[in-house]
């Protein structure tokens, strides 16, 4: 495998670099100091930020203003983006207007794409379905009636819904396939609840109660869910691997500091094999990662179908991620649940990420469905 970067992904890379070099972990508002959401809006200061430095429109083609990149680069910045803890909705909506662009009509693209590429409209993705265990297009029903679609049902926890313009919903239908409506907020028929992420951060249950849809709102392609649910995916595993990053540094740093028997505690053989470890944890969940969004990226074929890929990398990231933090928390002793320190908050954020990935035994499973279709030769 060659995982060099492009030049064009390196420079997205570190251009996220410079705008989150002005991001103060201690800054981000605290779940363990603020009762319910830790704020009312996402940081539209680095938004506005990012969209100057043109981030936002890495994946949209040149004519919508964007740069034309792809996953890979995608994931570089979100990567950056999860070290200093961004509070924007940087993954939702890049990839929901990746999926407008790459499956939507020419009236949703011409609405949309521009306008989310400078920062202007903000697109969300409803992906975790009725209970966040099952599959998201199962929980809302989607039919026809002449020119209209007609939605029914529940989505859990979406992201930044109180903040998004539109939110791109995946259906069933009754001929079993899944579409993506392109839901306005506030639409006639829709309802908006609030909930709260583990991180503090507003989430939104969106009941969808006979909320009607023109056509031209419904992408009803061949693929498009299979391919955004594939995106996000990978763009979470480049969150957890960017914040386990953070975590570990952290760690490295406060053991090399902190002396017990005249000795930095990282010179202790137990501490140095916990360390190790992690760090083991985290370069496997980099090789996954760029596996996937290559594949994601590239289309190119594999023994397996992407999903494959995608499915290691979200085992690794579920898993790694968990561990890096329990790991930081426990070599840290009582300092890491200092409030005044940000270590908690790097937890409370991962544990987000690995609830918004799921259990790693599922996505095992999943990799064994493949594998049984797709046997290796």
């Amino acid at each position: 495998m060659d995982f060099t970067f492009t030049e064009e992904q390196q420079a997205a890379a570190e251009a996220a670099r410079g705008v989150f070099a002005g991001v103060a972990p201690d800054a981000v508002p605290s779940p363990a100091l603020t009762p319910g959401a830790v704020a009312d809006t996402y940081d539209r200061a680095l938004w506005a930020t990012l969209a100057d430095a043109d981030l936002l429109s890495l994946l949209l083609d040149t004519r919508y203003g964007g740069a034309g990149l792809d996953a890979i680069a995608l994931c570089l910045v979100l990567r950056e983006s999860a070290r200093v803890l961004a509070r924007v909705p940087l993954l939702e909506s890049s990839a929901a207007a990746a999926a407008v662009q790459a499956y939507g009509g020419e009236e949703a693209k011409a609405d949309l794409l521009a306008r989310a590429g400078r920062g202007e409209m903000v697109l969300t993705v409803a992906a975790h379905g009725r209970t966040g265990l099952d599959p998201a297009e199962q929980a809302v029903t989607a039919r026809q009636d002449g020119g209209t679609w007609v939605l029914d049902g529940v989505q859990t926890a979406v992201p930044w819904a109180h903040d998004a313009d539109v939110t791109l919903v995946p259906a069933h239908t009754g001929t079993g396939r899944t579409v993506l409506a392109l839901v306005p907020r506030g639409h006639e028929g829709t309802v908006l609840a609030e909930q709260f992420s583990t991180s503090g951060e507003r989430l939104g249950e969106l009941r969808l109660e006979s909320a009607r849809l023109a056509a031209r709102d419904v992408i009803d392609a061949d693929g498009a869910w299979e391919w955004l649910r594939d995106l996000l995916a990978t763009g979470t595993c480049a969150l957890a691997l960017g914040l386990g990053e953070r975590v570990l540094r952290m760690t490295g740093d406060y053991t090399g500091k902190r002396e017990q028997f005249g000795f930095p505690i990282a010179t202790f053989q137990a501490v140095a094999v916990q360390a190790a470890d992690r760090y083991i944890d985290l370069r496997a969940m980099e090789a996954t990662l760029w596996q996937a969004a290559w594949r994601i990226s590239s289309g190119a074929p594999g023994p397996l179908p992407a999903a494959g890929d995608v499915a290691v990398a979200k085992i690794w990231a579920a898993e790694g991620v968990r561990r890096v933090v329990q790991t930081a928390q426990h070599l840290h002793g009582g300092f890491g649940a200092d409030v005044d320190y940000p270590l908690h908050r790097y937890h409370a954020w991962a544990k987000y990420l690995e609830l918004s990935l799921g259990p790693a035994s599922a996505h095992e499973e999943t990799l064994g469905d493949l594998l049984a279709t797709h046997p290796l030769a």
